[in-house]
């Protein structure tokens, strides 16, 4: 869907760009050039010389849209652009009905259509928070964490991940376990299980996980690689590509069962919560949904 948005907005502004400089290097001074001539015919009222000075309703239209419907293709293509959370997979960091920015620039400037990088700008690093096209459905959006970067093995065990970082040579390390410190039982549940939030420590970032106890990992639940061959509950990240996780840990549909996320693939990186509504469930309606309550206000401002 965002995908035939672009679509659509780049196609408008073009449209309405090119009546707007049409309007001004040609039609507008053939209007100025009727009405000084008819100024001139002294039969004429000056009802009807002001309609020869009027613009078409497509001309004035056009030239209403087009600085804003540009302004919104700068701003939504290679700056920022808002998204809204609609699942729990990046619970505690992300809750459902948190709002987010995201900085369309950090992974690179792209075209709005076709996607091709225009301007090099970085690259995705462990712990970043990351909008993509989903892989297998690339016209949804998903959002995840960075876990592995090109070249990584990446290894999930007992509910923890291990990261044998890329090398080069002889100077290669072993599976590094990332540091867990329990935070508290209890506050975020699922099916009525009392779910462990940790602290994890992804390098320089330390985000905050969620686990379910009662979950167990079942390996043919999770993508298996085959080129290079790797064992159960192992992946090496292809170059061009990078692993995702949900923080989340046991309710995310993430690297684990679908593989890499390639580069092209990549929206940009989510910065910052600009609004938080709190839902609960309409019992009262034919159709049953979610309903806003209220806004978190704690939450405005937060990401990790």
């Amino acid at each position: 869907m965002a995908t035939y948005f672009s679509l659509i907005l780049v196609l408008v502004t073009f449209v309405s760009g090119i009546i707007w400089a049409l309007d001004k290097l040609i039609w507008e001074k053939a209007r100025a050039e009727k009405v000084a001539f008819a100024q001139t015919q002294a039969e004429l009222p000056p009802e009807a010389v002001a309609k020869l000075g009027q613009e078409s309703f497509i001309v004035e239209n056009a030239k209403s849209i087009f600085p804003v419907i540009a302004a919104v293709l700068v701003l939504r293509s290679f700056l920022y652009e808002p998204f809204q959370i609609p699942s729990g997979s990046m619970m505690p960091t992300l809750l459902v009905g948190d709002f987010i920015l995201v900085e369309k620039f950090s992974y690179g400037v792209k075209d709005p259509v076709l996607r091709s990088t225009l301007i090099e700008t970085g690259k995705p690093e462990r712990g970043d928070v990351a909008v993509f096209k989903y892989p297998p459905q690339p016209t949804v959006d998903y959002i995840k964490r960075v876990i592995g970067l090109p070249g990584d093995r990446i290894a999930y065990r007992g509910k923890q991940v291990f990261i044998q970082k890329a090398c080069t040579g002889t100077d290669c390390k072993g599976f590094e376990k990332l540091d867990l410190s329990l935070v508290e039982i209890g506050k975020f549940k699922d099916q009525m299980v009392e779910l462990q939030q940790y602290t994890e420590q992804l390098g320089d970032v330390a985000h905050n996980i969620l686990i379910n106890p009662s979950r167990p990992d079942l390996a043919r639940d999770f993508y298996q690689q085959d080129n290079p061959p790797t064992r159960q509950y192992e992946w090496v990240v292809p170059d061009g590509n990078y692993f995702m996780m949900g923080d989340n840990r046991d309710n995310s549909a993430d690297s684990r069962f679908w593989g890499f996320v390639p580069e092209a693939n990549l929206v940009g990186k989510a910065v910052f919560i600009w609004t938080s509504f709190e839902f609960e469930r309409d019992q009262d309606s034919l159709l049953p949904g979610w309903i806003p309550t209220g806004i978190r206000f704690s939450r405005i401002g937060k990401l990790k």
